[in-house]
């Protein structure tokens, strides 16, 4: 159960939940499997699986959860050739040509047929909740996934007050600035990512490459910025830090993957449950050391 990105939301309000209520609100809008005539479902399921497991899994005070997709595999050139055959049959049988309305009805009938054949595809998104550290961290990066996840899980909940998160600091300006020196505890790796300030400005991406050499410098003399930087912190984990406030390809390192050879678990729910355990409890150090090297959370509005 490690997170391979992270995509970190702040509580506004203090969470008045507890897992069993969360665990009551999410049986009611639990996965259920595509009908014959669904395109996609989606809802929440165990995230330590089993039918019968818990849909949310609290350790530590850090509270698991897992929202499962399933969509139908229609690919539009399947769609288009049985629509292109039934189209041709209508004009051969009835001598006349099929216009643009018609196929669109026609298509219709198409997709509609196709459905009860078509292969499925499922997918996970898994997030966690600490209401101590006052964070929803879900392991996704910013986009339709991660936005339709907060928007289910606040639709179950009935209220989700939280925010995504927001620095003093521009995180652009500290990423270039680590470029000239790291703070404590922090170490620049070999990867990066300039863009221009510019709407159309340009994108240099670097990787295996001294970010401390002449080539960088020049870039950054041009009036470039570091949008993503590959650091590692503490020797503990390594990652990708971006602009958006997202941690990407987020690593954990032999000394915590030491802890977990250490824990000795039997089972896979165990391997599972110790994961998470220890995930959480070394986020619950690395995500405040992030704002803090990022200036501070931003003052709330007015």
């Amino acid at each position: 159960m490690w997170f391979k990105s992270l995509m970190p939301f702040r509580f506004t309000e203090p969470c008045t939940l507890d897992p069993d209520t969360l665990a009551e609100a999410l049986a009611h809008a639990a996965f259920r499997p595509c009908g014959s005539q669904d395109l996609v479902t989606c809802g929440w399921v165990p995230p330590l699986g089993g039918e019968d497991g818990a849909l949310v899994h609290a350790a530590g005070g850090f509270w698991l959860v897992c929202l499962q997709s399933e969509d139908k595999l229609l690919p539009a050139s399947v769609i288009r050739a049985a629509l292109d055959e039934r189209v041709a049959e209508i004009e051969d049988r009835e001598a006349r040509k099929v216009r643009r309305k018609e196929k669109e009805t026609l298509r219709d009938e198409v997709l509609l047929d196709l459905l009860p054949r078509a292969f499925t595809r499922r997918k996970r998104l898994y997030a966690y909740l600490d209401p101590r550290g006052g964070w929803l961290v879900v392991n996704g990066t910013p986009g339709k996934a991660v936005d339709d996840f907060t928007s289910l899980l606040r639709k179950a909940a009935g209220s989700l007050p939280i925010a995504p998160l927001r620095t003093a600091a521009v995180p652009a300006s500290v990423l270039t600035g680590w470029l000239g020196g790291a703070p404590a505890d922090w170490q620049v790796g070999d990867e990066c990512e300039l863009r221009d300030a510019g709407e159309e400005g340009g994108i240099v991406r670097c990787k295996g490459q001294d970010l401390g050499g002449d080539e960088i410098r020049t870039h950054l003399a041009a009036g470039k910025q570091v949008t993503r930087l590959a650091v590692e912190w503490q020797e503990r984990l390594s990652c990708v830090l971006g602009d958006d406030h997202a941690v990407r390809r987020l690593r954990f390192l032999d000394v915590v993957q030491e802890q977990l050879a250490d824990l000795n678990a039997e089972t896979v729910a165990e391997e599972l449950d110790a994961r998470f355990a220890l995930m959480t409890l070394e986020l619950a150090a690395f995500l405040p050391a992030l704002v803090s090297a990022f200036g501070g959370e931003a003052p709330a509005a007015a």
